[in-house]
């Protein structure tokens, strides 16, 4: 969501042209990647408050201090809002003040451990400095919208004042969420659609591993994944299991059919955001847009819109698993592990397919809709998700053993999903471990979370 817009590129004078965007995304199995990011919530020790952007202990002061390792910055106006680094690595700030890293693309789940690990320890000295904490779960835990600073970007101005108008819970998902995922490759438009349906498939079993949020401003809030029921009334238009991906004819141009009926939310000129929220792409290209009356869109304006959708598994020229909320540093690592081994080993992709494709659309969406409430307990076609999980989990370790990518210590990328299948065999989220803690040492208090879970 938080990447800066790109308003350059050439004019688009045909649907075709928007196909073969995507279509570039292809590419073959040796020079796939494992692209992760990660967001989480900054605040005071002192006092558990969030960071406002400006101050001594304000988001500004931390993107400068990161500055130190090499980081170069990006700025809208006069406000530092992103950093950039020569891998192809970004720090970028979500709505209400929360850190992304979004890595690089790398070979390697042990790639991806290293430069997260060394993430961290530059975020956390530049944060002890300022006596500051960063928190990785999936729904902020204590914060009412209201007490949440925003961020000083264009395109959240826009959302923020279009969100309401679609779902009651838009804002929260801007100001109160944080998340994890992978970005993945394919080699062509048959292996896009399979694991595009794969992904979107099991996008709830990722869900239920990874839940990690049942507490709403300092109580339970019924839920094990808060961060994954918002996403179930934010906007109707851009969210959800898209049936259309499972349908005969699905490809790249069905996609961008989806894409161009998608309203928009803005278009980025001379260092502005123009609010075109709720307007046609299609009308864009036809220089209707009322907006930008004549104007045309170019390729820029359409990379730009395409991340103003937000389903469980969006695609760019690359694949995004959606599903996960945020956590500890070990299962940063274990969510790129998990889909790896699913979607880059082909015997582990069939298999998943086999297990999932006759999933009818109300079994899909029903799944989808009870894995927050109910986590591993949740069932579909008289199956628990934690029983899919193990089974699901015993291909990911197998696609990740037969990839052979070995550390120092000749240990393969399957060390990663140790804590997942912890997780599976015990059959209890990370929500339900927290919530036995609220209820019993933390005295029905969510403050101790914010020193146990931080990193």
């Amino acid at each position: 969501m938080s990447a800066p817009a790109k308003p350059s590129g050439e004019p688009i004078t045909s649907k075709q042209q928007l196909v073969r965007y995507l279509e570039s995304g292809c590419k073959p199995a040796s020079d796939w990647r494992i692209g992760t990011e990660h967001e989480k919530f900054a605040y005071t020790q002192d006092d558990l408050r969030p960071l406002p952007y400006e101050g001594e202990r304000g988001i500004h002061a931390v993107l400068e201090g990161l500055r130190k390792f090499g980081w170069q910055p990006v700025f809208e106006g006069d406000n530092l809002i992103a950093l950039v680094d020569e891998t192809g690595a970004s720090v970028t700030l979500e709505p209400g003040g929360q850190l992304e890293l979004s890595g690089a693309p790398l070979d390697s789940i042990h790639q991806t451990c290293r430069e997260t690990y060394e993430h961290l320890k530059q975020v956390k000295t530049v944060a002890a400095r300022l006596g500051i904490g960063f928190l990785g779960m999936g729904f902020q835990p204590k914060w009412t919208r209201a007490e949440t600073p925003w961020m000083p970007k264009g395109r959240y101005r826009i959302m923020r004042d279009y969100m309401p108008k679609r779902g009651s819970k838009g804002l929260d998902m801007m100001l109160r969420t944080c998340t994890v995922q992978v970005n993945l490759d394919f080699a062509s438009e048959a292996d896009m659609v399979q694991k595009f349906r794969v992904s979107l498939a099991l996008q709830p079993l990722a869900t239920a591993l990874f839940a990690c949020s049942p507490f709403v401003e300092g109580k339970p809030s019924g839920l094990l994944s808060t961060r994954s029921d918002v996403w179930t009334d934010t906007d109707p238009d851009r969210c959800g299991m898209l049936p259309f991906v499972f349908e005969d004819g699905m490809g790249f141009e069905r996609y961008v059919d989806y894409m161009l009926d998608v309203p928009m939310y803005f278009v980025y000129r001379d260092g502005k955001y123009i609010d075109a929220s709720g307007q046609s792409f299609r009308d864009f290209m036809a220089g209707r847009l009322p907006a930008l009356p004549g104007e045309r869109p170019t390729m820029g304006d359409w990379s730009d819109h395409l991340t103003t959708a937000f389903p469980e598994v969006r695609l760019k020229k690359y694949l995004e698993m959606r599903g996960a909320d945020g956590g500890p540093w070990r299962r940063l690592c274990a969510l790129p592990a998990f889909w790896v081994g699913l979607l880059y080993d082909q015997g582990a992709l069939d298999a998943a397919w086999e297990l999932t494709k006759g999933w009818t659309i109300e079994e899909r969406e029903r799944l989808r809709d009870e894995v927050p409430r109910l986590g591993l307990k949740a069932q579909v076609r008289g199956r628990s998700v934690r029983d899919l999980a193990l089974e699901v989990l015993t291909l990911s370790v197998q696609g990740l053993k037969n990839r052979r990518r070995l550390n120092d210590s000749g240990r393969d990328e399957s060390v990663f999903l140790d804590t997942l299948l912890a997780i599976a065999e015990t059959g209890r989220t990370p929500a339900e471990e927290m919530l036995d803690a609220y209820h019993g040492r933390w005295q029905n208090s969510v403050d101790p979370l914010f020193k146990e879970y931080a990193y």
